[in-house]
């Protein structure tokens, strides 16, 4: 088995990845900076829930500071490093993108020198579908340009792509670039718009579908990105590109882009109760479209089954209810839901 440090320990793909890692056997070692980008509370709940029945603790540590780094990596010397931790949010970048610059871009930056100096067998980093910027056309592939990010977030993820494959290329740190899809699940993220309009729903309370909710998204449930992760750590590091660079960018989406609004009439159902929808226009920032091609991904770790929305939801609404403590759901609404489109 494998010994693997964890970055953003606390954080729903990283306590879901940890844990799971932990329950295959591997050792592992978890940090998280626990900032209040949202309530620190959930964060705290993932460890005690997820992750302090296996016995992995999670430290605190900020990742922009390099010295607090180096002595952390030095500490553990874990052969794979699967960093998760990062400032997220496209809509949050736009007002305060110095956020992002400090920890996407000097705390990968430290991550890395960390890895280097410390003689890590694969370094495994979140980047995102945000790096494919304003597409209309589909499925997204890898080897697309992605030179047109359309918000300071997908900036940084693509800035940390670059950085890994310098990294790759001049100190031979192998590395892999993972493009993750709207992922959705229990342990979730509450600034994502999936638990906002399930508490809206909820509470009864309007929600907003931006783009008319034509927008399209892959979404991706947590389990799928767990699995592909565990799968990735077993089969090691990439074997060097046609270059010589042991670097690798791989999409984790199902190639299944849903319409919001029909996302939201399948989480209406999984609720049993309706949404009451406004529309407006697309914000600054947001893209009409994700849409991933896993074939690379595929041909890593064979073939990947997707978790159907229809039983992904379901699950995300059953944890949610009893974190937030709603108690019996009311009786069902049946499909098909109620929300209507507006004119486009």
């Amino acid at each position: 088995m494998t010994s693997v440090l964890v970055t953003g320990a606390a954080g729903f793909i990283g306590a879901h990845a940890a844990a799971a890692l932990a329950l295959a056997g591997h050792r592992v070692v978890g940090c998280d900076s626990f900032n209040s980008y949202y309530d620190p509370r959930l964060k705290h709940d993932r460890v005690q829930a997820l992750l302090a029945p296996l016995g992995v603790e999670v430290a605190a540590l900020d990742l922009s500071d390099v010295a607090a780094t180096q002595a952390f990596w030095a500490r553990h010397r874990c052969e794979v490093v699967l960093h998760l931790a990062a400032q997220a949010g496209v809509r949050h970048s736009v007002q305060r993108p110095l956020e992002y610059a400090t920890a996407n871009l000097v705390g990968f930056a430290s991550v890395l020198e960390a890895c280097r100096l410390n003689g890590v067998r694969h370094l495994l980093h979140a980047s995102s579908s945000s790096v494919y910027g304003q597409r209309a056309d589909a499925p997204f592939r890898e080897q697309d340009s992605t030179d047109a990010p359309a918000s300071f977030y997908a900036a940084t993820k693509k800035a940390n792509e670059l950085m890994a494959h310098a990294t790759a290329a001049v100190h031979g740190l192998p590395a892999t670039s993972l493009r993750f899809f709207t992922v959705y699940g229990p342990w979730g993220r509450p600034d994502m718009a999936y638990w906002g309009f399930a508490e809206a729903i909820q509470a009864g309370r309007p929600i907003t579908l931006y783009g008319h909710g034509l927008l399209q998204r892959d979404f991706t449930c947590i389990d799928d990105v767990v699995d592909a992760l565990l799968r990735l750590v077993r089969r090691g590091p990439p074997a060097p590109d046609a270059e010589g660079v042991p670097c690798e960018v791989l999409n984790l989406g199902h190639r299944q882009p849903v319409r919001v609004v029909d996302f939201v009439a399948q989480l209406e159902a999984a609720l049993g109760r309706r949404a009451v929808v406004a529309f407006a226009p697309r914000p600054v920032g947001d893209v009409p479209l994700t849409c991933a091609d896993p074939s690379r991904l595929e041909a890593a770790i064979g073939p990947w089954a997707a978790t159907p929305l229809a039983e992904g939801l379901p699950r995300f609404v059953q944890w949610l209810r009893g974190w937030k403590g709603w108690g019996e759901d009311p009786a069902r609404v049946p499909a098909p839901a109620s929300v209507q489109l507006a004119p486009a």
